[in-house]
């Protein structure tokens, strides 16, 4: 039987599904590349806007916070509505918010163009993979989804060196622009091919769902990233900080006592889940965190251009990509195991920051070696914590998988560059003379006296950084021997389950 023929006897492959494919990972990608690609631009944002360190950690996480809170919602929109009605309102207002962007003539504008740009982020992440689900059949679907898999990672860990070879060339507005003409080709190829699909039965959207967890997670974050400026005591960072714990807890007692949660929380009864939850939160805290910190490190610290500091941290992007085309993370799995695998992975990557940490600081031998080591660990690492994710979740619910996936994978992000965010501004503030009192690097040097004087703010910046990174490699070690501990448990109480004779022999 020809693969022609296949397509006719299945009803649920398309003849035309990997032109389809292209077009998805196109979309998908240009989503991802938004969450790092503003990493390399920040000397220029400081520089062009009068921007401060915490304008720019708000100029990330806008986005990243929004899409978060969305993801689980869009998936449910999608379910009902039509999941191609989705895709196409995303790539509209993932165009526009570019559009926006690119035009911004202050950190507020900036701001709120990439909190719109988050809106169609959400729609985007959450139908992209639907599609796939949809179109492929059960032969094809481990490879589309791999190749999906191995696009996300891509579009995460090239964001720098795309935003390099921009601002390069161009202005920082740029780096936004360029999602036009795609966001257009996407919504054309969409229209013509992707068919339409949706569940009128399905669960309707949990809109005050959305609303308490991108509130209680923004009031979080916000308290964070303003706690080294006004003080971790001090009345308006405990009343935030108090507020999002007191909204996010709402959260979870609306999601426990509505009949069409978009979080099911008894899903995290199963510790196969928990711990796949907390190994996917951490990885990509580790990721999005060491990012934000290394492009600050390789221009400020080493003084690379923004093309140069791109084109130093593509090791990441290449061994991650180079090693989840292999496969090599999908084949260790059933020879390791989940738990030994997602262990291993979240080691290397928590050793990768560790060695930047102690090694980059002079150099970038050390820097590179410490991308390598993170590329192998993530590309053991996420494939092994998506399977354990979709297999602790009932297979109609795959859809709701799929959402928590991509929400944990933009809370860490974004937690990751405010919480390292924090530790290196509260470190810098420590060290830096009062006298200068900038709100962030540049500032402080040009208002240093003397080359003494410079030295000792970078100094006191490089050993901020370092501070930073050897945090978040502790909380990504500590969170994979969780994870794997979880998980080791969950199989043991399913062994257990089906071999009762065993447990009473």
């Amino acid at each position: 039987m020809t693969a022609t023929d296949a397509a006719r006897n299945h009803p649920l492959v398309h003849p035309q599904r990997w032109l389809i494919l292209g077009v998805i990972c196109l979309a998908q990608l240009t989503v991802l590349l938004d969450n790092t690609v503003l990493n390399v631009a920040i000397p220029s944002l400081t520089r062009e806007l009068d921007a401060s360190t915490a304008d720019v950690q708000w100029m990330i996480n806008a986005y990243s916070l929004v899409q978060s809170g969305l993801l689980l919602t869009a998936g449910c929109s999608a379910d009902r509505y039509g999941r191609k009605k989705m895709l196409v309102a995303g790539l509209a207002l993932f165009g526009i918010g570019s559009l926006v962007a690119g035009l911004a003539q202050s950190s507020v504008q900036l701001i709120a163009a990439r909190a719109g740009m988050g809106v169609g982020g959400a729609l985007l992440m959450t139908t992209t993979l639907a599609v796939v689900m949809q179109i492929f059949d059960e032969g094809e679907r481990v490879r589309a989804i791999g190749i999906w898999s191995t696009v996300s990672s891509l579009g995460f860990a090239v964001g720098p060196l795309i935003g390099g070879v921009m601002l390069d060339h161009f202005w920082w507005g740029a780096i936004f622009l360029i999602n036009i003409p795609v966001a257009a080709v996407g919504l054309v190829a969409v229209v013509r091919l992707v068919p339409e699909s949706k569940n009128p039965s399905g669960d309707r959207p949990d809109l005050l769902g959305a609303l308490l967890s991108t509130i209680g997670m923004a009031a979080v974050v916000y308290a964070i990233i303003s706690g080294p400026e006004h003080g971790w005591t001090s009345g308006r960072v405990l009343l935030t900080a108090f507020t999002g714990a007191a909204v996010l807890t709402g959260f979870v007692l609306w999601e426990l006592h509505i009949p069409y949660p978009m979080l099911d929380m008894h899903f995290f009864r199963d510790q196969r889940f928990v711990g796949a939850v907390a190994g996917a939160v951490l990885v990509a805290f580790g990721m999005g965190g060491s990012l934000f910190l290394l492009t600050q490190q390789l221009q400020f610290v080493l003084g690379y251009g923004p093309l140069e500091a791109g084109l130093r941290t593509a090791p990441l992007a290449l061994s991650v990509v180079a090693l989840n085309l292999t496969g090599l993370g999908a084949r260790l799995v059933p020879k390791l195991g989940t738990p030994v695998t997602i262990a291993t992975g979240m080691g290397l990557l928590a050793a990768g920051l560790a060695a930047i940490a102690l090694m980059g600081r002079h150099g970038y031998g050390g820097t590179l070696l410490g991308l390598l080591v993170m590329g192998v660990g993530i590309a053991l690492a996420m494939p092994a914590m998506a399977n354990a994710i979709m297999s602790a979740i009932p297979p109609e619910k795959a859809g709701v998988g799929a959402g928590v996936n991509g929400t944990l994978a933009e809370c860490g992000n974004g937690l990751g560059v405010a919480v390292l965010g924090a530790v290196l501004n509260s470190r810098f503030a420590a060290l830096v003379p009062s006298a200068v009192g900038a709100a962030s690097l540049p500032a402080a040097l040009a208002a240093a006296h003397g080359a003494g004087e410079r030295a000792r703010i970078t100094d006191a910046f490089s050993a901020g950084l370092e501070t930073s990174m050897l945090g978040g490699a502790v909380a990504v070690c500590a969170g994979g021997l969780v994870a794997a501990v979880l998980l080791r448990r969950a199989e043991r109480g399913q062994s257990a389950q089906a071999d009762p004779a065993a447990t009473a022999a």
